[in-house]
């Protein structure tokens, strides 16, 4: 048993699991052109803020060697171009934004289309490469928290195959199983799509842990019937204040957590936080097609044209989180205070596009 990788890069090609064939069928497919990258991410073939933000670089980084232009005034009009046409794919996730930016940084400092050709596909193997490493350090400052505990919740995939490498969320149980700690992990479904269903399930039993599949509604019961010690998640964006959006029904289980006196734990490297957005209300929340309700593997469940909401996000209030791990260290309320004296040196704000 190992744990799955979602993404792929071997010097010349852009190689990801598509997670829309999972668990059924395991099949790798190369995405090519900037036009491939952005399907791939709107279609969720890769999703998981980290791997988008991975993705999003290759795919930058790729199309900008077919650029013909020798002047550099041209090539990063036509960069930033691309980069705004990306990043329209997942608007809530900050870590595609964050990663686009810094390329096209990378780019604007220097005067050789030659150079910068060659920095920014440097740049995207250090931002995948820096995950995988990011992830591992919060899977161990995850585990220090989680050291008495065993019976976790989770929701959505917030595992290796959302990032690099160990995942976020799922990252203490990947290196629990290594090390011989053994979890039961009760995983959310995570309606519409099926994420937690599908996905964290699926990678949870490549690696060898315990995980249980409940649906969303029973998350309450399960707390209460089976001794869930800690709820752990991972997110799309936080904001300067702590809140974070992540997954729908995210929120239900913050709530939950604070009833039942148990510590709701958000993991999430530093690329996930935007500082330039004070509060939760300001995130944006991506609203998806009204057929992720309606039907079921193109099956309809639900009369014709019955109206439907379907926000992708919630966002979780930071006064229902008890800390938030990063892989720089653990995060405890004053979070106003404490994000920005740890992360303040360090983030680059999802501005610029």
């Amino acid at each position: 048993m190992s744990i799955p990788l979602s993404i792929k890069w071997d010097g010349k090609q852009l190689i990801i699991l598509d997670q829309q064939k999972l668990p059924h069928e395991i099949v790798y497919i190369k995405l090519d052109t900037l036009k491939d990258v952005y399907e791939a991410i709107i279609t969720l073939k890769v999703r998981g803020a980290p791997a988008i933000g991975i993705t999003a670089a290759y795919g930058l980084a790729m199309e900008a060697q077919s650029y013909k232009t020798n002047s550099m005034i041209d090539f990063l009009e036509i960069l930033k171009k691309d980069a705004i046409y990306l990043g329209e794919s997942r608007p809530t996730a900050v870590n595609l934004v964050w990663a686009l930016n810094r390329l096209l940084r990378v780019a604007s400092q220097v005067d050789s289309v030659t150079v910068a050709k060659q920095l920014l596909m440097e740049e995207a193997i250090v931002i995948h490469l820096a995950d995988e490493e990011s992830c591992r350090n919060i899977g161990e400052f995850a585990l220090s928290l989680l050291v008495d505990k065993t019976k976790v919740m989770t929701i959505c995939n917030a595992g290796s195959i959302a990032t690099a490498k160990y995942g976020t969320a799922l990252a203490p149980f990947h290196l629990g199983k290594e090390r011989g700690k053994e979890f039961e992990v009760f995983a959310c479904e995570t309606r519409p799509v099926f994420q937690g269903a599908r996905l964290t399930v699926w990678e949870l039993q490549q690696s060898g842990v315990d995980v249980t599949l409940i649906t969303d509604s029973m998350a309450a019961h399960t707390i209460g019937a089976k001794g869930i010690e800690a709820i752990i998640v991972g997110a799309d964006r936080i904001a300067k204040n702590g809140d974070t959006a992540n997954k729908i029904g995210t929120l239900n289980l913050a709530i939950l957590a604070t009833v039942y006196g148990i510590p709701f734990y958000v993991a999430a490297p530093s690329s996930t936080f935007d500082l330039s957005i004070n509060n939760g209300e300001e995130i944006p929340i991506e609203e998806r097609k009204a057929e992720e309700i309606t039907h079921i593997n193109g099956n309809a469940i639900a009369p014709i044209d019955t109206k439907v909401f379907n926000p992708a996000f919630d966002v979780t209030p930071s006064k229902y989180i008890t800390a938030i791990i990063t892989e720089k260290g653990i995060i405890y309320p004053d979070y106003v205070k404490n994000i920005s004296a740890q992360l303040v040196d360090t983030i680059e704000k999802g501005e610029g596009l």
